[in-house]
């Protein structure tokens, strides 16, 4: 396998996004064609398609030998060794259809399994979060920093309860809930995985616990969070598998080990 050219790779994605950012908002600002895919809560628009087709057609032509794993069209592709793009066309759907400005255009690559480059795209709320492994994170080119709160008392989670809609997940989801709120300052949620975990990257939350989720959902924003100084583990305290679409995500740690307990309730 050939070395891949990280610099080139950073600058023709983000050709891409700048393109598919023209498309979400000119969705955001019309009428949206919206149907179900495996429940009320789990919705697809025309312009999921669109922007995954924008993203995937300028890459290929560029990279023809990289691999794709997209939510629309590469859903089932197996993450290998090959250099493999994880893209999301509009993460936080429900968001983008109901004009909720958090929703975002997300991408990153991997190459033999580690994620090497990291992009969360609003262009609703004018924010491109952006990571390169080894140089850190960025938001509009401001550098990225995660909190320093270890005592879970301190601390302000995100906690995606949303996805207790899933009837086999809504006790599980509610106890996780109260066994938390409990005991953090406070919890919120916004509908947004990627965001969410760029929210901690930016030490605006302390911590982030999301589940039966894709690689997608959470490939960009693992990676802009370790290059802001933060820690993002499984939900049961192993290293993070984003196959699995499972993770605590945290500025330090220790309140990651902390929340591993908190939420492994049964």
């Amino acid at each position: 396998m050939a070395e891949v050219d990280l610099d080139k790779c950073y600058a023709v994605i983000m050709e891409a996004v700048e393109k598919a950012s023209e498309i979400i908002q000119k969705g955001f600002a019309s009428t949206k064609t919206v149907k179900t895919k495996t429940a009320s809560h789990d919705i697809v628009t025309e312009y999921d398609r669109k922007i995954e087709d924008c993203l995937i057609g300028h890459l290929s032509k560029v990279f023809p030998t990289h691999k794709f794993i997209g939510e629309e069209t590469f859903m089932n592709e197996v993450l290998t060794d090959e250099p493999t793009w994880i893209i999301d066309p509009i993460d936080g759907t429900a968001n983008f259809v109901h004009s909720y400005p958090y929703s975002a255009i997300c991408a990153a690559l991997c190459v033999r399994k580690e994620i090497l480059i990291g992009i969360v795209c609003n262009p609703m709320m004018n924010q491109l979060y952006t990571a390169i492994k080894g140089r850190g994170s960025f938001l509009n080119g401001k550098k990225l920093s995660t909190s320093k709160i270890e005592e879970l008392n301190r601390a302000v989670v995100g906690y995606e309860i949303s996805l207790g809609a899933y009837p086999q997940n809504t006790e599980l989801y509610v106890k996780r809930y109260r066994s938390c709120v409990t005991q953090c300052q406070g919890m919120r949620s916004i509908g947004c995985a990627q965001l969410s975990l760029c929210l901690v990257a930016s030490g605006l939350w302390d911590a982030y616990h999301v589940e039966h989720l894709f690689p997608w959902d959470i490939a960009a924003g693992a990676l802009i969070i370790t290059e802001a100084g933060g820690t993002i583990i499984d939900v049961y305290g192993s290293k993070l598998n984003v196959e699995l679409g499972r993770c605590i995500a945290a500025g330090t740690e220790s309140l990651a080990r902390k929340l591993v307990t908190v939420f492994n309730v049964s």
